[in-house]
């Protein structure tokens, strides 16, 4: 695979633009990521969301992993929305860790208002990733519920150690203004899709 340009791994944006992160394998993408992107950008009040497919998951087995091209092209097709964008910059730029993810676009594009996002079942286990108090502290986190996983992900070593800069849910709309760490947990997601169920339902989903 020839690799790309940085320019072409950056989404377009403008100073000023609130962005949120979606960071995944997205293998393979599916309907959640989109509704999780649509609902995230209006409880949060963003601009745009960015799909960060990573070449892997490092707390994750690669045996099934599909082709970053693949899972890609595949996003792109199933985001089908503008304020959607998709992007292999972990590959470009040789990141495997989220921290270094994040820290890169903080130097690269200081103007904008990023915001991470996460499902509440990444919460749960968030004590587990590299850096994990430094990603707090770099960037704003919006944790989307996914009932069961609610007291789960509430009651785990990283809420419990960021509870004091948990931000209310009905100011969530600011999140993107605060200085991080900072943190809310967005409750009312309904739909319930997960990469490792379709792919147990249909090893086919590369059509």
């Amino acid at each position: 695979m020839a690799s790309r340009p940085v320019v072409q791994a950056l989404p377009l944006y403008a100073d000023g633009m609130r962005i949120g992160l979606l960071g995944g394998s997205f293998n393979p993408p599916h309907a959640a990521h989109r509704a999780i992107s649509l609902f995230a950008i209006k409880r949060l009040n963003l601009d745009r969301v960015w799909w960060l497919v990573t070449p892997g998951n490092p707390l994750k087995d690669h045996g099934g992993l599909h082709g970053l091209d693949q899972r890609a092209e595949a996003a792109r097709r199933i985001a089908n929305d503008p304020r959607i964008d998709v992007s292999c910059l972990e590959a470009v730029i040789g990141t495997r860790y989220t921290f270094d993810t994040i820290a890169y676009l903080r130097r690269r594009t200081s103007g904008l208002r990023l915001v991470w996002i996460m499902g509440a079942d990444n919460l749960a286990q968030f004590h587990r990733w590299q850096n994990w108090r430094r990603i707090a502290a770099e960037v704003p986190i919006a944790v989307i519920d996914r009932p069961p996983q609610s007291f789960r992900a509430l009651s785990s070593p990283a809420a419990q150690a960021l509870a004091n800069f948990r931000l209310p849910e009905s100011r969530a709309g600011r999140l993107a203004d605060q200085r991080a760490p900072a943190w809310t947990f967005l409750t009312g997601m309904k739909l319930d899709l997960s990469s490792t169920g379709l792919r147990n339902l249909d090893g086919s989903w590369r059509k």
